[in-house]
């Protein structure tokens, strides 16, 4: 590198080089000075002249400037500076006259408009392409960086143009007589964004290459807002070092937001977004681009600035990137990106059941160390993505696939695994599985839970009574079981999923944790709550142990919350669910319909406390997302629906309050079974209702028919049956008629 420090004190502007009048400088680097310039001949346009620095003629850096000049003469395109004139002054000093480019470096140009992470990828990719075209003619520029990187704006759209190819090197053939050699420990180029083969010190076997991966630093700098190495508090011998050792792997992106602290609001806000948005922008696609340009082995970098130009293109157009393994479940979330559905929520729910399928079959191939099971458990992933894939081609007579809705998939889904893959048991039994479970998103337990019964056929038969599937699918049916009320059968079910797991995983197992929070959240419908604290700190415990599990661990921070607010512990019951929609909002952003459910249980918090201005806003922020995101008769969205109207009926809103009670009753009477202790919740809360405003014979057929749901739902003397009866019990003896109030309270709400 240049010791800047030796270099004598720049010298006066000339008035005149050739046939070009000096107007000022414009930059001054180690092997030269730019000037501003006019030329006085016939044509008069304003230049850049670029001249060797005064003293430093020396043959190497002469050659350097000589290939310099003649490389960007090879160049013909938009995106790189063009040569006009080169020649040498009076004294023999060599120079070239280029275009004049008015602009500011990429990265500040990005800073300073607030330009968005899909923007600046966009005019990155224009960037490539101009390096690729220097490549095409046989030139590296081997020094890219922000600062080589002029941004201008043309009809006010930005235009990025590479310049100072100074030390660009030929590929095929010597571009001048001169032949380069760079001095043992001087390698060319900025430190920062160096390769590391042109970190070492002979820094002579570079190709192509070594741009891809200096525009991998410089798209890392775009999207973070710094390089991904520096040499912070280190001498520079020692950063060339570290960085020509290749064990330093590169940082993703996303992740490197989170080291930043309090420094990610800016970085953020220069971004156009917030920090928690901008990680989530940067993970997955783009994280894996940004860290195949920066491979330290070369060999597995892009092999050319147009492949990285076309794999960000890809990512903008939610096409797979060749930057990552093509897995089944990611090339058909691209497939839904690309072609979105009338309810996105449902499709995309089966793609998160295709991505859980592989780590089931992992689980399994550890457990049983069966290859040949494995295999066919590998053919029945791929066969799933490509059944799924096959949902979305257009059928003669049917509706366009971008018209769609998720039901209309599901069922055609559903009957076509039943009718057509009945000689593929394992290819069927994970499909009805995944159908099973996008069904049960949509709020369609008894669609979902006859998938799963299938399912659970088929995969017992191929697999056996106690493989991890048959679990998986257990657990599922468990689920959908007790959301419809049938807590006997779904007890029964998580039990089985239990004894799997815990046989074949160890008792301390991730996937363990998750029947142990399923059963606590039974234990909590059925007021259970010591049984279900249990279960739901055992969960936690687990989770808790890694990272990777934030979403897990955050739902068991919630349910302890939940069960906190029962007994009217609610400043803890607050803190745990704030902690938990903390953790959820950094992943899944604000308008996750998982971070509303959160914000659901956090309102009801604020609902028993009175704080009725806190809880409002808070369930119509969750209604609104519902609304855009689930199905109009989902039972959450029911369940929104009664809890605002609780929330007006206190505040003496009646009308409102009533219309949107009545609503939730009817759309939980055609998604819950009949005796559903969720719909009970909604009975008896319009009952207060009704009771408040006087309407008392309503209220009454409102709090027997909840009343009896409970009796036969839950244990007698569960809090659920003690509150309806002692509601009911209180209104009749106010209305005189005591008898039989008396007769409620010794058979249900004097019970402990």
């Amino acid at each position: 590198m240049t010791d800047t420090t030796s270099l004598p004190s720049p010298m006066p502007a000339p008035e005149t080089i050739g046939p070009y009048r000096i107007l000022g400088v414009l930059g001054e680097g180690g092997m030269g000075t730019v000037y501003e310039a006019a030329e006085t001949g016939p044509v008069r346009r304003r230049v850049a002249l670029k001249i060797v620095r005064a003293g430093l003629n020396s043959r190497e850096v002469l050659a350097r400037f000589a290939i310099e000049r003649q490389a960007l003469a090879l160049m013909n395109h938009d995106g790189i500076a063009k040569v006009f004139h080169a020649g040498e002054t009076e004294q023999g000093e060599p120079y070239f006259v280029m275009e004049l480019v008015h602009g500011l470096p990429i990265t500040e140009y990005c800073d300073s408009r607030r330009l968005t992470a899909r923007q600046r990828l966009e005019l990155f990719s224009t960037v490539c392409l101009a390096v690729q075209h220097a490549h095409q003619k046989g030139v590296i520029h081997r020094d890219l960086k922000p600062s080589n990187i002029i941004v201008t704006e043309q009809d006010g759209v930005a235009r990025a143009k590479v310049i100072d190819f100074g030390i660009a090197k030929a590929l095929n053939a010597p571009l001048t007589d001169f032949t380069l050699v760079t001095r043992l420990g001087q390698p060319l180029g900025t430190a920062m964004y160096m390769s590391p083969e042109q970190a070492e010190s002979s820094g002579l076997d570079v190709d192509t290459r070594a741009d891809i991966y200096s525009l991998g630093v410089i798209l890392f700098e775009l999207l973070v807002g710094e390089p991904p190495m520096a040499p912070r508090g280190e001498a520079i011998h020692i950063f060339m070092a570290r960085l020509a050792s290749r064990r330093t792997d590169p940082p993703m992106p996303s992740s490197r937001i989170t080291t930043l602290g309090t420094g990610s609001e800016a970085v953020a806000y220069a971004r156009h977004t917030d920090p928690g948005s901008l990680r989530r922008q940067l993970r997955g696609d783009v994280d894996w681009i940004v860290v195949k340009a920066l491979d330290p082995d070369r060999a597995r970098r892009y092999d050319s600035a147009a492949a990285l130009s076309a794999d960000i293109g890809r990512h903008l157009a939610h096409e797979p990137v060749a930057a990552r393994a093509p897995s089944p479940s990611y090339r058909l979330r691209k497939l839904v990106l690309r072609h979105p559905v009338a309810v996105p929520v449902g499709v995309l729910a089966i793609l998160a059941i295709a991505t859980s399928a592989s780590f089931a079959v992992a689980g399994m191939v550890r457990a049983r160390h069966a290859e040949q099971l494995a295999q066919q458990e590998a053919a029945a992933a791929r066969g799933v993505t490509d059944f799924l894939v096959g949902l979305f081609a257009p059928v003669p007579g049917d509706v366009r696939p971008d018209q769609l809705t998720a039901r209309q998939i599901l069922d055609r889904g559903a009957s076509t695994a039943s009718r057509e893959l009945a000689d593929q048991p394992l290819v069927r039994g994970r499909i009805l599985h995944t159908v099973g479970k996008a069904y049960a998103k949509l709020g369609l337990y008894e669609e979902a839970r006859a998938q799963f019964d299938e399912a659970l056929a088929a995969r017992t038969r191929i697999l056996g009574a106690t493989s991890l599937p048959v679990a998986e699918t257990e657990l599922e049916l468990a689920g959908v079981t007790a959301a419809r009320g049938d807590f006997a059968a779904a007890d029964g079910h998580y039990a089985r999923a239990l004894a799997i797991r815990e046989s074949l995983l160890g008792h301390e197992h991730p996937l363990v944790a998750r029947v142990a929070y399923g059963i606590g959240s039974l234990r909590w419908e059925q007021g259970k709550l010591d049984e279900a604290e249990a279960q739901y700190r055992r969960a936690l415990r687990i989770d808790e142990r890694s990272t990777a599990n934030w979403a897990e661990m955050a739902d068991d921070l919630m349910g302890i919350g939940i069960l906190d607010g029962q007994r009217n512990a609610y400043a803890q019951a607050e803190s745990l669910m704030k902690r938990s929609i903390a953790v959820q909002e950094e992943h899944l952003g604000p308008d996750d319909s998982n971070v509303s459910s959160s914000l659901n249980n956090l309102g009801g918090i604020y609902l028993l406390t009175g704080r009725y201005a806190d809880a409002l806003p808070l369930y119509e922020r969750v209604r609104k997302t519902y609304e855009r995101t689930l199905d109009p008769l989902h039972p959450n969205l029911a369940a929104i629906y009664s809890n605002l109207g609780e929330i007006y009926g206190k505040v003496g809103r009646f009308a409102e309050a009533e219309s949107l009670f009545r609503r939730s009753i009817a759309m939980k009477e055609k998604r819950l079974a009949p005796d559903s202790p969720r719909l009970a919740i909604t009975l008896q809360s319009f009952g207060d209702l009704l009771r408040d405003e006087g309407k008392f014979p309503e209220a009454e057929a409102a709090y027997r028919r909840a009343l009896d749901i409970r009796v036969r739902a839950l244990d007698p003397n569960n809090g659920g049956v003690r509150e309806t009866a002692t509601a009911l019990a209180d209104m009749l003896r106010k209305r005189g008629r005591a008898r039989e109030a008396d007769s409620l309270t010794t058979l249900y709400a004097s019970r402990h």
